[in-house]
């Protein structure tokens, strides 16, 4: 009984490291490193203003119009437009946590030119439209996860296999089902968020995907596999809610390199402010079509049990006259 007792004790400090890890770990660490950011205005000033800000910020000078351009492509978080006042230029269809950033920062570097700039913001996003491309990727995950592992668990209880179709129409109810909940959710928490066929197609693919992915898991390892699905949810939030310059650099290469979230959260952000054509809407359509190829792939693929089955040909017993 002590050796359990310790193997307990154990695995409760694992359990309290994943999760610290996971969670308050990236949010304790942030910190900027390497901010885009972007000045227009004379050159000499300009390039005077981009050898500030140290590491914490990386500069890139140009024109009004391609700095613009760059913020439209989230390839920068802010600009700073110099004049008589400096304007610094946000937009809404950047993730807020890097557009914070740069419009402290941004401010405070025009404010030393000598006086307050203004203010202004491309696509601006509501307090609802900041909460819900995060929400509903954790929402599609959540909710993906679940019936994923309902279906197995009903399976095991009453004793019956579960074949491709029911995986199959698992998935597919699963990914309808939810993006028919998040729509709800859009429409009670902010009724002027669009849901065209772009948004909900895009929530879709996103849902169907991640039941795809764990039903796939689920297939293969069985309950074993909520030891990965349920941790990466705590991904969502702690790492995918955050542009990887705020990130320590662990996090940046261990968490948010690959996490799934940050490529369904980008992409929904960029068509709920109206911005299709931004470059992480096509990423997270390529990166959300493999997961759902390879998800279904492997729900799909016939087992050695099912490869045996007989077929109804096979089953004809010929009678002879002997």
């Amino acid at each position: 009984m002590t050796r359990l007792a310790s193997l307990a004790a154990l695995a409760g400090a694992l359990v309290a490291v994943v999760l610290g890890f996971l969670t308050f770990g990236a949010q304790a660490t942030a910190a900027p490193d390497g901010v885009p950011v972007a000045v227009a205005g004379p050159p000499d000033l300009a390039q005077r203003i981009a050898a500030h800000g140290g590491g914490q910020l990386a500069w890139t000078v140009t024109t009004p119009a391609e700095a613009r351009r760059l913020l439209e492509d989230k390839k920068v978080y802010g600009v700073l437009e110099l004049g008589s006042p400096a304007t610094v230029v946000t937009s809404g269809a950047v993730n807020p946590a890097g557009a914070q950033v740069a419009q402290q920062a941004l401010t405070a570097g025009a404010a030393a030119l000598g006086g307050p700039p203004k203010q202004e913001v491309l696509h601006p996003a509501s307090a609802a439209g900041r909460t819900a491309p995060l929400a509903a990727s954790a929402l599609a995950w959540i909710g993906a996860l679940v019936a994923g592992l309902a279906l197995t668990q009903l399976a095991k209880r009453t004793g019956r296999t579960v074949g491709a179709g029911a995986r199959l129409l698992q998935v597919v109810g699963a990914g309808v089902l939810v993006t028919a909940a998040v729509a709800g959710f859009f429409a009670l928490w902010d009724s002027a968020l669009p849901l065209d066929a772009g948004v909900l197609g895009f929530v879709f693919l996103a849902a169907t995907a991640f039941a795809a992915l764990q039903a796939g898991l689920l297939r293969l390892l069985g309950l074993r596999a909520m030891a990965v699905l349920g941790p990466l949810y705590l991904v969502a939030p702690a790492v995918a809610g955050q542009v990887p310059e705020l990130l320590n650099p662990a996090y940046r290469t261990l968490l948010w390199s690959w996490t799934p979230f940050r490529f369904s959260a980008e992409g929904l952000r960029s068509l709920l402010q109206g911005v299709p054509d931004a470059p992480d809407v096509t990423t997270g359509l390529w990166v959300l079509g493999a997961l759902l190829a390879a998800g279904l792939l492997v729900v799909l693929w016939p087992s050695a049990r099912e490869q045996a089955e007989p077929h109804l040909a096979d089953r004809v017993v010929e009678v002879g006259v002997h």
